[in-house]
């Protein structure tokens, strides 16, 4: 059973990767994102209170997020996933390290899919004339959004290399090569 998280700055082609993996190795897919602008357009509670967060670019709170995805783990169990976008911050990957441990699994690797900037600012521009999403319509929005992941969410990979369990690679090519870049790091994991 697989764990991975899929990591890079917004525009880098998580999502999109994310979704073929979880497809190709039978694992679920959980975005972070995705889950968020469901609870905002249904105008939960939880949507309510991240929408401010969003409509600015900025992060949403570790426990919340944290919460969110124990509730996952716990209606997944004995399932492999990849995770997009999760975890944004060294508080949020220790608290699911520990999560996981409890669990008896682990993160067996992240993935950190490197783009240059102005091609982040460009697709997401590109993908905002098409999605609607308010955090993708303004170049403003969006260069504060990849600040935002360089001063608190970069560090993350950090973390992760600290531990023997990062990989990085080119997120720069068609889907294609992308996506063959990612299974090479995949399909050389131990299990």
């Amino acid at each position: 059973m697989l764990n991975i998280i899929l990591f890079g700055a917004p525009g880098c082609g998580k999502g999109t990767q994310a979704k073929r993996l979880a497809e190709h190795y039978g694992l679920n897919h959980i975005s972070t994102g995705e889950v968020i602008r469901s609870e905002i357009a249904r105008k939960t509670e939880l949507g309510r209170s991240m929408e401010g967060y969003i409509s600015r670019g900025e992060l949403a709170p570790d426990d919340i997020v944290v919460g969110m995805i124990r509730d996952y783990m716990e209606s997944h169990r004995g399932e492999g996933s990849i995770f997009d976008g999760f975890p944004r911050t060294t508080a949020q990957a220790e608290a699911f390290d520990i999560m996981l441990d409890r669990m008896g699994l682990a993160v067996d690797t992240m993935i950190y899919m490197d783009v240059p900037e102005q091609e982040l600012v460009d697709r997401i521009l590109l993908r905002g004339k098409d999605s609607g999403r308010a955090d993708d319509a303004s170049e403003e929005v969006i260069r504060n959004r990849i600040d935002v992941y360089r001063s608190q969410t970069e560090v993350v990979a950090e973390y992760y290399s600290q531990r023997g369990k990062y990989a990085g690679v080119n997120g720069h090519g068609t889907m294609d090569e992308v996506f063959e870049r990612l299974c090479n790091v995949i399909d050389a994991l131990p299990r």
